[in-house]
């Protein structure tokens, strides 16, 4: 190891801290215990401040030392994890963060994620669930799943899939309020919506072989399509939504589909979203084209 800089001080710095002891620090870095003490030493000289409490059995931090503890911590994380981002170039490797919608997210998606680290096992893939919409030029993640037509911007787009959409009500509600015939009877429902702003807020409908929208209203809005599907289990409402997410409802019986005379046959895409060009991490790239080929929805 080389400990001649400040980064070599502070990895036998927070080795003393894991270890315990400078003496078991001393094995652990395959050095002498008396090379340890001189290191720490030097240390504490170069910053003016006492940072260990030595002991014949133990060590102890000042609160200088507890304080340089915890930078010296994350400068040494930070470094490792570019240390570990340009040389995967050879094995992908380093840390993957990816974002995904909660329903698909938990369909789709990690499912996917076991089988890629399986294969990838130098790659930490760091997964987050939710219906936000997060900022990858700022930082937020690396992939992001998203669905629907893009806005344009400067992030790279690769379409991973599709989901028809189908109307679903519990029998249930469909008991209470009636079994709706044509499109325009949803008007007399509460109709469950999405509320985030990309969503559309009329739904379409096809008749006599004519694209139409119809404004339909109810007292529930949601981000979540899981959510709603959920809502509409629970006899809320009637809700518009991908067909991926209410599959198992269908099948069981738990949900029934409605007004499919009228369906459009509209598809909603499905995109990874990152930022491209050729400085674009071998993991990205490995994890984008994983979803392609694998994504099955």
């Amino acid at each position: 190891m080389d400990l001649s800089g400040r980064s070599g001080e502070m990895a036998v710095f927070a080795a003393v801290a894991q270890e315990g002891s400078l003496s078991a620090a001393a094995r652990a870095l395959g050095l002498t215990p008396s090379a340890v003490s001189r290191i720490i030493a030097r240390t504490e000289q170069r910053l003016g401040a006492r940072l260990l409490l030595r002991t014949t059995r133990a060590s102890t931090f000042t609160a200088e030392g507890e304080a340089f503890l915890r930078g010296a911590r994350r400068i040494l994380a930070d470094m490792a994890e570019v240390e570990a981002a340009i040389a995967e170039q050879g094995v992908p490797r380093g840390r993957l963060r990816v974002s995904a919608a909660l329903g698909h997210g938990r369909m789709a998606i990690v499912p996917l994620v076991a089988a890629f680290s399986a294969d990838y096992p130098n790659i930490v893939v760091d997964l987050t669930l939710g219906d936000e919409v997060v900022d990858i030029l700022g930082g937020q993640a690396d992939v992001a799943v998203r669905f629907g037509h893009l806005p344009d911007s400067p992030l790279t787009a690769r379409r991973i899939g599709g989901t028809d959409q189908v109307v679903v009500a519990s029998p249930d509600y469909l008991r209470r309020r009636g079994i709706p015939q044509a499109p325009e009877d949803l008007l007399q429902h509460n109709c469950l919506r999405f509320n985030f702003r990309r969503a559309e807020p009329n739904w379409p409908f096809i008749r006599d072989a004519k694209v139409f929208s119809l404004k339909v209203s109810g007292n529930i809005e949601c981000s979540s399509g899981e959510a709603l599907a959920q809502l509409a289990r629970v006899g809320a409402g009637i809700a518009r939504i991908g067909r991926f997410t209410v599959s198992e409802d269908l099948q069981h019986g738990d949900l029934v589909p409605l007004l499919e005379a009228f369906n459009p046959g509209d598809e909603e895409p499905i995109h990874a979203v990152f930022v491209g060009g050729t400085t674009m991490p071998a993991r990205v790239r490995l994890f984008v084209d994983y979803l392609v080929t694998h994504h099955r929805i």
